[in-house]
């Protein structure tokens, strides 16, 4: 016989105290701390605890006893129940100063170093609609919210086009409008899904496994040029065509019309054939007047503007002269490494994606830019002595790595090279404390710079400038 489940307690009239990093608010009963969703500092609630440990739980809040004076209104009826934009009901600039905690508990915390003064975050002046990229999923088994189930309705049209539940792989919640892209972006999932209701196209079943409208990608690039590519899950050409035909005569804007056929498990398209419908097969941004293209299954920084904010502050922080040999470590499309190149002797990048790697290519061509060189592999079995003495000792290192941080192979390769200044990108604060331990050892942190790429979350970029001891 199965053991029952001990029912947890309801804890009244708790106040908020702070907020924490992965974006929960935080409160304090005796010695344990609770962690809770959607609470602002100063709020007084009650809340249903989900889980217990010896030092920690979990809980939501049920009620509210009194409100913040913090709390502001969140624009996005969603809010609560999508899973994003979790701090929309904090002021912006109470937002920063968080993510700017965020960077001194990481770097003090695990660096355990001497650090200079850490400036405000860099905040974006553009709060909503700032995102470039946006991917929705269309299902026929939409999340049912609370009140909805409370209702007593018998709900018979489940079919959704929006966003994944967390924590429920086969659960979507209908979206009607989403703040973060510009408002085209809503009005074109909406027509998909009505085209799709109105001539029968079956949405997305995610247990089963079959269905024809799957995803949807939308970017849009401060050129105004949009790219939109649809993955269906069957290959029906006629209904296809038909779709896509209707599509692009409601949205002439759009410069870049793909299509995939996904019949595979998982919704990644990164292993799958893009077809181009109409238009071209790229779309591009602008920096600096530099132009960059972004295919399908390109990576750019989500927030473009913001991206802008951000190299400046690593260029700032190489303080380039034109003489200097520059290594762009986890170069990505070699976006960095371009916007640097004209200020650098020579910049050579590496990255672990072919793909990217021929982006960064064709982007430095794109630019006349000549003095870039772009290598393919894995960071730890590239970058070692053997490349750097056929390549060049850097004088700069501008290393930009994934949220897992660097491997301690490439901390090793970096120790031996020794380049006289390095600038550690980071959107993981914690990582990036990890490997400042390990620098440490030969450099000392300079100059620290928060930047804010995603305003109405928890995340945050951090920029580091180190120079060798």
């Amino acid at each position: 016989m199965s053991r029952k489940r001990k029912e947890l307690p309801v804890l009244e009239d708790v106040e908020i105290k702070d907020v924490a990093a992965e974006g929960n608010a935080v409160a304090r009963v005796g010695e344990m701390v609770v962690f809770v969703p959607f609470g602002a500092p100063g709020d007084h609630v009650d809340i249903k605890l989900t889980k217990k440990k010896k030092n920690y739980a979990e809980g939501r809040i049920t009620a509210f006893r009194k409100l913040s004076d913090l709390r502001t209104e969140p624009p996005c009826r969603h809010f609560t129940v999508c899973g994003g934009c979790r701090w929309q009901h904090l002021p912006y600039e109470y937002q920063l100063k968080c993510k700017r905690q965020q960077v001194f508990d990481a770097l003090t915390r695990i660096a355990k170093i001497d650090l200079p003064e850490i400036p405000e975050t860099l905040g974006s002046k553009q709060i909503w609609e700032y995102r470039n990229k946006m991917e929705y999923t269309f299902s026929n088994h939409s999340w049912l919210t609370f009140e909805q189930l409370a209702s007593g309705e018998e709900f018979t049209d489940r079919d959704a086009a929006g966003f994944h539940i967390p924590g429920s792989f086969d659960k979507v919640l209908d979206i009607e409008r989403c703040y973060l892209q510009d408002d085209i972006s809503n009005r074109m999932r909406r027509h998909i899904k009505e085209y799709g209701k109105t001539h029968g196209l079956p949405f997305y079943d995610l247990k089963a496994q079959s269905g024809f409208l799957r995803t949807m990608m939308v970017r849009i690039a401060l050129t105004g040029e949009i790219m939109v590519v649809l993955v269906v899950g069957e290959d029906r050409p006629d209904e296809l065509k038909a779709l896509l035909e209707d599509f692009l005569k409601a949205f002439p804007e759009v410069t870049s019309l793909m299509y995939v056929i996904n019949t595979k498990v998982n919704d990644t398209i990164g292993d799958q054939t893009v077809h181009l419908f109409a238009g071209k097969e790229y779309i591009e941004e602008e920096m600096e007047g530099l132009r960059f293209r972004v295919g399908p299954k390109s990576f750019y920084q989500t927030n473009s503007r913001q991206a802008y904010e951000l190299y400046k502050v690593v260029r700032d922080f190489a303080r380039l002269t034109g003489n200097e040999l520059v290594y762009d470590l986890y170069t990505g499309t070699g976006t960095i490494a371009n916007f640097v190149s004209r200020r650098a002797r020579k910049v050579v990048g590496i990255e672990y994606v072919p793909e990217a790697i021929e982006d960064a290519k064709v982007n430095s061509a794109c630019n006349s830019i000549d003095n870039t060189v772009f290598f393919a592999g894995d960071m730890k079995d590239v970058l070692n002595d053997e490349f750097i003495a056929e390549h060049g000792h850097p004088d700069v290192m501008i290393v930009d790595p994934p949220r897992a941080g660097m491997h301690g192979d490439v901390v090793d390769t970096i120790l031996r090279a020794e380049p006289p200044v390095i600038v550690y990108v980071s959107c993981n604060p914690a990582t990036q404390a990890r490997d400042l331990a390990l620098l440490d050892c030969k450099y000392r942190v300079e100059a620290v710079q928060p930047v804010d790429m995603f305003p109405h979350t928890q995340h945050v970029e951090n920029v580091v400038r180190l120079i060798r001891r």
